[in-house]
């Protein structure tokens, strides 16, 4: 996978959010956030990590595929998310402000 500047790869971004986790029974992810240290930390914190193995690992790791499949509503909402062009092309320079637009965005897609 080729990044351009300013873009990370997923497990990089998940290490900067790990103190930020909500308490959960499960994360699911991706390939993309297949890494040692990654399912580990999320061990520590008691949270089981529902990650298909990447395909180059000589040990494949199993997951509950029953809860994978889940994963398309997070996908779904992402979606939706991106349906507010305020949101999709992030006007917002403002951390803060960007987040307030997904909460507005968001609460208005729930009602609907």
């Amino acid at each position: 996978m080729l990044l351009s500047e300013g873009q990370m790869s997923d497990y990089r971004g998940a290490a900067l959010m790990l103190d930020a986790l909500p308490q959960a029974r499960a994360l699911l992810g991706d390939r993309g956030y297949d890494a040692d240290w990654l399912r580990q930390a999320l061990a520590d914190r008691g949270i089981e990590p529902c990650i298909p193995s990447k395909a180059n690992r000589k040990v494949p790791i199993p997951h509950d595929r029953t809860l994978y499949r889940q994963r398309h509503r997070i996908e779904n909402m992402f979606g939706k998310l991106k349906d507010w062009r305020r949101i999709h092309t992030r006007y917002d320079r403002c951390a803060h402000t960007f987040m307030s637009a997904i909460c507005i965005a968001a609460t208005v897609i729930f009602w609907l």
